[in-house]
Formats: C-alpha cells, sequence, structure tokens
C-alpha cells in the first residue's frame, strides 16, 4: 500500500483546480490591467504548485520497513 501525503484527495483536487484557475487568470489579467497587481496570481499559483509536489513527493515517499535483528 502507498503512503498517502498530507492533501485528502478533495484538497489535491481543489489544489489543481486552484492552480489552473490561477495560471489561466494572471496572462489575462496582465492583459487587461494596466498595473502589476497580475503578479499575485503568478505567486499564488506559484505557492499552490509547491503544495501540490510537496504532497507528490510524500505520496511517492516508500514506506518504513521495520527490520527484526
Amino acid at each position: 500500500m502507498r503512503s498517502v501525503g498530507f492533501l485528502s484527495e478533495r484538497q489535491r483536487r481543489f489544489a489543481w483546480v486552484g492552480f489552473l484557475l490561477t495560471a489561466f487568470q494572471a496572462p489575462l489579467a496582465a492583459k487587461l490591467v494596466d498595473d502589476a497587481s497580475w503578479f499575485f496570481a503568478v505567486v499564488v499559483a506559484l505557492v499552490v504548485a509547491t503544495v501540490i509536489i510537496a504532497d507528490d513527493a510524500e505520496r511517492r515517499r516508500p514506506e518504513p520497513v521495520d527490520y527484526v535483528e
């Protein structure tokens, strides 16, 4: 059995949706808005992507094996 990450399946799904929404919203906002407020969407997308990558790493970590001596 694989180890589970720190996100549940539902949280993981919401993280992906949030990442995709902010990743698509940032270029659109950059085109429509004159100031640099669109950069906030880029930062949020990077933070959410980091959480998803960390959860992937936690899920792929092998389970500890107890060795009996």
